[in-house]
């Protein structure tokens, strides 16, 4: 079941890549901010705000929802493959111990292996299963994220006029400094989750 576990940890790790886009985002905390001045470099002509991408999975209420609902679902499968595990165990010891004391002929015993073979087949066509169910529910999620993240930054910035809106995340941004009055995350948090209410 360690490989399941990997997996959700993977696709943790997958969801915040796709959610983040081509950019990595985040800062542990954020300065709230209603609404972001304009600010550009000297010389520069764009825009620019960014987005904090670790406390929007933090307080996005709807990323935290699918998130706790995966992990049920994975908790599920593991507990669904762990009781077809043991039963397939009991029977092959079952099997085991008939054969020691010769209580199964030699037809017996080849139709029992061949039984439990089966079941060990069917196991792992089952782990695959649901393991790439799991998996395409969560690349859906997480294109029905980053498509959610794009519209409503879209709107949004309908009225700021951002050239750039890039994202930021403590854990391996591009970014080496931020100006925190340049921060919007908590503007997007607000307007994310009242967006996921309607």
């Amino acid at each position: 079941m360690r490989y399941t576990s990997l997996l959700f940890s993977s696709l943790s790790l997958l969801g915040l890549l796709i959610f983040a886009g081509c950019n990595q985002a985040g800062s542990k905390q954020p300065a709230p901010v209603t609404s972001a001045p304009i600010a550009s470099a000297p010389g520069a002509t764009g825009k620019i705000a960014y987005v904090n991408i670790d406390s929007l999975e933090s307080k996005y209420e709807l990323l935290k929802a699918k998130r706790e609902e995966f992990k049920h679902r994975q908790e599920q499968m593991e507990s669904e493959l762990q009781r077809s595990y043991m039963q397939m165990e009991s029977d092959a010891q079952e099997v085991e111990k008939k054969a020691r004391a010769n209580n199964l002929t030699q037809s017996e015993y080849e139709t029992a292996t061949k039984r439990l073979n089966q079941q060990e087949q069917s196991l792992k066509s089952r782990k695959e299963s649901l393991t790439d169910q799991l998996v395409k529910e969560q690349d859906d999620f997480n294109k029905d994220l980053k498509s959610r993240l794009d519209a409503f930054l879209a709107e949004y910035n309908k009225t700021r006029h951002y050239d750039y809106i890039l994202s930021y995340s403590y854990a391996g941004s591009s970014l080496l400094y931020v100006n925190k009055q340049l921060d919007i995350t908590q503007d997007v948090i607000d307007g994310m989750n009242a967006s996921a209410k309607k």
